[in-house]
């Protein structure tokens, strides 16, 4: 009788598969480090060949947010400028997980006036969101919803980001996590703010 190897490449993988998946079902950072590791071999690429709803071909309805310091901030004020709009939760996983590459966008935006950047937290817990930030040592801006989300802007699903152009139109709608540092949305974004 042949006895049986416990400790074989075949059960020390298995076991280890294991241990992975009960972590990504257990840890939001384990699920979204797993997705940034995807959009680095070019899963999870942003579509903007893709236009947005008819819906939002309408004129959109305004919208306001709150900064930390609880200034409100009113979307048609920002009128003339290019609006990167990214609704999301530190307890997202696919947030969490294109966090960095918002980051690296707003980056090479930084400096441009024509452009702004609204990272809002559908939870409204400034305090948690801004944290998660300086924790992450992203320099993104948190804001908290200030008055209801219409849906033509976020139906439910986290993250979904929206880019409006400088008259203040819908040119881009993504619901679940993409690269945003592709050089696809940074032309884009170059292209509207001109």
């Amino acid at each position: 009788m042949m006895k049986k190897k416990w400790l074989s490449p075949s059960n020390i993988f298995s076991a280890m598969m294991v241990v992975f998946i009960a972590a990504m079902v257990i840890s939001p950072q384990v699920k979204g480090w797993t997705i940034q590791s995807l959009m680095k071999i070019g899963l999870f690429q942003p579509k903007i060949d893709r236009q947005p709803d008819e819906a939002a071909a309408e004129p959109l309805p305004n919208v306001y947010f709150k900064d930390g310091g609880g200034k409100t901030i009113d979307l048609a004020s920002l009128k003339g400028k290019v609006i990167f709009i990214n609704f999301w939760a530190t307890w997202c996983p696919p947030c969490i997980a294109e966090m960095p590459s918002i980051n690296d966008l707003h980056s090479k935006f930084k400096e441009n006036e024509k452009v702004v950047f609204l990272m809002v937290d559908v939870d409204g817990n400034h305090q948690k969101s801004d944290s998660f930030m300086k924790k992450h040592q992203y320099a993104l801006e948190v804001v908290s919803p200030a008055s209801e989300i219409p849906p033509v802007f976020m139906q439910g699903a986290v993250p979904t980001t929206v880019i409006l152009d400088r008259q203040g139109k819908m040119v881009y709608r993504q619901e679940g996590a993409a690269d945003y540092s592709s050089p696809k949305i940074v032309d884009m974004i170059a292209q509207l703010a001109k």
